[in-house]
């Protein structure tokens, strides 16, 4: 089983993912970013899209490194990965059910003004411009389809404690 935790940048979906992993026997967490880092190293570099996500290769290697992972160890991924574009978090639930994997696709929802505040405060990454360029686009989605197609998870007020027992407890059932 794949437990996908999106939201938008600064929402907190790396730190919920870790300590869900905690929570969850036999996970382990899968940070699909890595796979964008990996095609943003290749020389001469793929051709320009502002976001790794629009590179197709993407898209399909997500899919096929869950895949032999959870081939090769079992047990639950946890992959904290914020997609915004309904086509390619189609085909990414779509690739993984093709394999017959399982998905608990949950959104970290806060309000906008809380995600600017934790964008612009953030102690670890510092303010980040291009975190904040996605808050419009994170609120497009989540009208148009993301809240509908995920398990909304209201962070707005909760600690990342609670929010990934909440998380846990409802992959665990």
């Amino acid at each position: 089983m794949i437990v996908w935790i999106n939201g938008a940048h600064g929402v907190g979906k790396s730190t919920t993912s870790a300590l869900v992993q905690q929570l969850v026997p036999g996970s382990r967490v899968l940070n699909a970013e890595k796979v964008g880092e990996t095609l943003m190293d290749i020389t001469p570099s793929l051709p320009t899209s502002g976001n790794f996500q629009h590179w197709p290769p993407w898209r399909t290697l997500v899919v096929e490194t869950a895949h032999r992972v959870l081939q090769y160890t079992g047990g639950v991924l946890v992959m904290p990965m914020t997609v915004l574009v309904q086509a390619y978090w189609r085909e990414i639930s779509e690739g993984l059910a093709d394999h017959g994997i399982g998905v608990r696709h949950f959104v970290l929802h806060a309000d906008q003004d809380t995600l600017r505040a934790r964008i612009v405060g953030d102690a670890v990454l510092g303010p980040s411009s291009f975190r904040l360029g996605y808050l419009q686009d994170y609120a497009e989605a989540a009208r148009a389809w993301l809240h509908r197609e995920g398990e909304v998870v209201d962070t707005t007020d909760l600690t990342p404690d609670r929010v990934a027992e909440r998380i846990a407890q409802a992959v665990r059932g």
